[in-house]
C-alpha cells in the first residue's frame, strides 16, 4: 500500500508542477496564433482571454503517460483519439469552426477507440437479468463517448468549472480504483489526469487567466468517457451507473439545457444564459461562490459513490436521495428547463382568450 501512495503522489504531483510551469508559455502561443476568447453578449468574462489550457492538460497527461503508462492497443487507441480530439479543438479554437466539425472530430475520436482499441460497452447484467448488446455495442460506445465530450464541453461557462468537475471525476475514480486495488489503465489515467487538471486549475480558477477551451473541454470528457469505459467494461449495472453519478451535474446540465432548447424550437448547439451556473449567478452569487457551490453537490454524489463501493449501500442511497431532492429543488424553483415568467405570460394569455371566446 505504501508503494502504491508514493506512486500516486509521483503521478499526481509530477504532472500537476509540468503542467502549471509550461501554462505561461501556453498563453502566449495562444495569444500569438489568435486562440483568443472575445467577450460576446452571452459570454460572463469581459476581456480578451487565451483559449489553449486544454493543450497544456495534454502534455501533462502525454509526459504521465510515458513516465507511468504500459504500452498497449487500447492505449494507442486513447492515444490517436486524444490527438485528434485537440487537433479538431486547436482548430476550432483559433477559427470558431462550429458545431458539425465537432462532431466530425468527436465522432472519428470515438470510432477509433471502439474499432480499434476494442473498448465497447458489450453487456450489462443487473437485478438478476443479463442484456448483450451485440452489434449495438458499437454505435451506443460511440454515443456514450460522444454524450461525455459534450457533457463537459456544455458546461464549461464559467472560470473552473470544467476543469474542476474533471478533477473531482478522475480523482475519485482513483480513489475507488485504489480501494478496489485495481492498479491498471483506468488507475493510471484517472491520476495523471487529475494531476494535470489541477495544473490547470491553479491558472483557471477565478479569477482566470486561461480558458481550457474547446481543445481542454473535449479533451477531458474524451479521458472522462475512456476512463469509465474501463472501469464497466463487461461487467454490472453498478459499474456502470457509479460513474455516471459522480458525472451528475453535467450530464443534469445537458440534459436540461436540451429540453429547454427543444421547448422553445431552438438548435441544441444554441448558447444561452440558462446553465445550473447562470441560475446561480441570477441568484447574486459571485462567480468563485457559483463554482464551489457546485463542486460541494458534486463533491457529495462522488462521497455516495464511493460509499456505495465501500458497501455501505443505506448510507449511499440516504445521500443520494437528499440530493435528489436538492435537484428538483432547483429545477423547480429557477429557469433552468423552462422560463417561468415566460410559461406565466402564456398561461395568462390562453385564459384570457378563452374568457373572450366565451363572451
Amino acid at each position: 500500500m505504501e508503494n502504491i501512495g508514493i506512486r500516486i503522489f509521483c503521478m499526481t504531483f509530477i504532472c500537476f508542477i509540468f503542467v502549471a510551469g509550461i501554462m505561461p508559455y501556453i498563453k502566449k502561443l495562444a495569444m500569438k496564433i489568435g486562440a483568443v476568447d472575445i467577450p460576446r453578449n452571452k459570454h460572463i468574462h469581459k476581456k480578451p482571454m487565451p483559449k489553449l489550457g486544454g493543450m497544456a492538460i495534454f502534455f501533462g497527461f502525454l509526459l504521465g503517460y510515458m513516465l507511468f503508462g504500459t504500452p498497449s492497443s487500447i492505449m494507442n487507441a486513447v492515444l490517436i483519439g486524444s490527438f485528434v480530439i485537440i487537433l479538431i479543438g486547436v482548430l476550432d479554437d483559433i477559427s470558431e469552426l462550429g458545431p458539425l466539425p465537432q462532431f466530425i472530430g468527436q465522432f472519428v475520436a470515438a470510432s477509433i477507440i471502439v474499432f480499434y482499441g476494442d473498448l465497447l460497452l458489450k453487456d450489462i447484467s443487473a437485478f438478476g437479468f443479463y442484456l448483450d448488446f451485440g452489434l449495438l455495442s458499437y454505435p451506443l460506445t460511440i454515443l456514450f463517448i460522444m454524450g461525455c465530450i459534450n457533457c463537459i464541453n456544455f458546461i464549461d461557462g464559467l472560470d473552473g468549472l470544467s476543469g474542476g468537475i474533471s478533477a473531482i471525476y478522475f480523482l475519485t475514480i482513483g480513489i475507488i480504483a485504489t480501494l478496489q486495488g485495481k492498479t491498471g489503465l483506468d488507475f493510471v489515467l484517472a491520476f495523471i489526469m487529475f494531476g494535470s487538471t489541477l495544473g490547470f486549475l491553479a491558472h483557471n480558477f477565478p479569477p482566470a487567466s486561461i480558458f481550457a477551451g474547446q481543445c481542454g473541454s473535449m479533451f477531458m470528457g474524451f479521458i472522462i468517457s475512456v476512463i469509465a469505459l474501463l472501469g464497466f467494461k463487461n461487467v454490472t449495472m453498478t459499474s456502470l451507473i457509479i460513474p455516471l453519478l459522480i458525472l451528475a451535474i453535467p450530464i443534469l446540465d445537458t440534459l436540461f439545457a436540451i429540453i429547454r432548447r427543444t421547448l422553445k424550437g431552438e438548435k441544441i448547439t444554441s448558447r444561452d444564459t440558462f446553465h445550473v451556473h447562470h441560475q446561480l449567478l441570477n441568484r447574486n452569487f459571485s462567480q468563485k461562490t457559483t463554482v464551489l457551490i457546485i463542486y460541494v453537490i458534486d463533491i457529495l454524489f462522488a462521497f455516495a459513490s464511493i460509499l456505495y463501493i465501500l458497501k455501505d449501500a443505506e448510507l449511499a442511497y440516504f445521500v443520494y436521495g437528499i440530493l435528489t431532492i436538492i435537484v428538483l429543488l432547483f429545477v423547480f424553483n429557477t429557469n433552468i428547463v423552462f422560463d417561468k415568467k415566460t410559461l406565466k405570460e402564456k398561461i395568462v394569455s390562453k385564459l384570457n382568450n378563452k374568457k373572450k371566446i366565451k363572451k
